[in-house]
């Protein structure tokens, strides 16, 4: 028994020494064979793809003399691919870009490595100068490749590419060129990653780039907007009020910000908050129905009625054909009505009732005339009116209505 758990750890032994011996000479070959094709001057591809294949084994991701082989087979492809296009030879465009991405992403992988101390603890830089400066004329194929992708409606790529473009910022191989002060398509690249991740649904990725993309004033709605959607996704009720007052703010005439902002406040039951954003934007476009339609309403919610008369009328003189107005003002007067009727006294205020109902008539029968295939609404009502005013008539045929439903 002794005897062959000997035999059993001798062997484990020997598995553990050629092992890596033979993984290395593995890698060696590999290696040896990648120069190969990049010497040849073709199959630059295939040297990329045994250099990936090598990166696969954690072992080796932080080897330099990998990495650096994966950047250059990347590079004399790309190279191959612009000489092409210059010569207007067939090429596929996505192919190209795709190329300017790994590239890209080779290049920052080498230079985090590069970047690393040594067994001494010393750091000695070799190649971040020359990739810095050669990364950094290719770096604009990135936004070119994101709006590719965008006009594809690819948008999963086209935000690969337009964050790959935002985070060179980011990245200490390219710190010389300050890209948050000195470039003016942050901002552009921004915006447009905003709305690929909003395309995609994705709150996340909406959000990610927020303070970049509201500095492209050109799209400054477009991006409150979007950014406003990704909070209501999150359920970030705060954030999302602030997209909307911001927005609301600066354009109060979109038609996004405004309705939206008003019924944010009056589903938190807000009153007076949505009351004020309807009197902001009644002061810069007076006679906006849609304004004028939201503070009616408003105030017929909050018991206000006489305003709420007073409102809708101005609202039918800039328009009468505005159902809801006629809605708004014969429920206002029947709630006039029920008020004084739930009164202890309202048998001395019959000639009001009475004068209240002859009010409301016309406005509901308007209503109804403009909505007849909405009787759940106007036929309650209808009902109140024409007992109260004694019609006979108009009241048998309102009252077989609701019975008939």
């Amino acid at each position: 028994m002794k005897d062959r758990i000997c035999k059993i750890l001798f062997c484990c032994f020997l598995i553990a020494i050629i092992a890596p011996t033979q993984r290395l000479k593995a890698q060696k070959k590999e290696i040896a064979q990648a120069r190969t094709y990049i010497k040849s001057g073709k199959d630059y591809d295939k040297a990329e793809q045994l250099m990936t294949k090598l990166l696969k084994d954690s072992a080796n991701r932080l080897n330099k003399q990998i990495l650096y082989l994966r950047y250059v087979a990347i590079k004399m492809q790309y190279e191959q691919g612009n000489e092409k296009l210059y010569l207007k030879e067939k090429y596929d465009t996505a192919t190209f870009y795709q190329l300017s991405k790994r590239l890209l992403e080779a290049g920052e992988m080498l230079d985090s490595v590069d970047a690393l101390p040594n067994k001494k603890g010393k750091v000695n830089i070799s190649y971040r100068q020359r990739h810095s400066a050669e990364l950094n004329l290719h770096r604009p194929n990135l936004f070119y490749g994101g709006t590719y992708y965008i006009i594809k409606k690819d948008y999963a790529q086209a935000y690969e590419f337009f964050q790959a473009y935002l985070e060179c910022a980011r990245q200490p191989l390219f710190q010389q060129y300050d890209y948050a002060k000195n470039d003016s398509l942050m901002t552009q690249a921004a915006y447009w990653a905003t709305y690929a991740g909003y395309c995609m649904d994705d709150a996340d990725k909406t959000i990610r780039y927020r303070d970049d993309a509201l500095r492209d004033s050109a799209k400054y709605a477009y991006t409150l907007r979007y950014l406003a959607e990704a909070y209501s996704w999150q359920k970030d009720d705060e954030k999302y009020r602030e997209m909307l007052e911001t927005g609301f703010k600066h354009f109060p005439t979109n038609p996004y910000f405004f309705p939206r902002l008003v019924d944010f406040y009056q589903q938190h039951q807000l009153t007076e908050e949505a009351l004020r954003v309807a009197d902001e934007a009644i002061a810069v476009d007076p006679k906006n129905i849609i304004f004028l339609f939201a503070k009616s309403t408003i105030l017929l919610n909050q018991e206000r009625y006489d305003e709420c008369i007073a409102v809708t009328e101005a609202l039918l003189h800039c328009n009468d054909s505005i159902p809801e107005a006629y809605y708004n003002i014969g429920i206002a007067y029947l709630n006039k009505a029920l008020t004084i009727e739930q009164q202890p006294n309202a048998h001395k205020y019959k000639k009001n009732l009475l004068h209240l109902y002859q009010k409301a008539r016309p406005y509901m029968e308007k209503y109804r005339e403009m909505m007849p295939e909405s009787p759940k609404s106007w036929a309650s009502p209808l009902y109140r009116i024409y007992l109260n005013l004694n019609m006979g008539k108009q009241f048998d045929e309102v009252d077989k209505i609701l019975k008939s439903r």
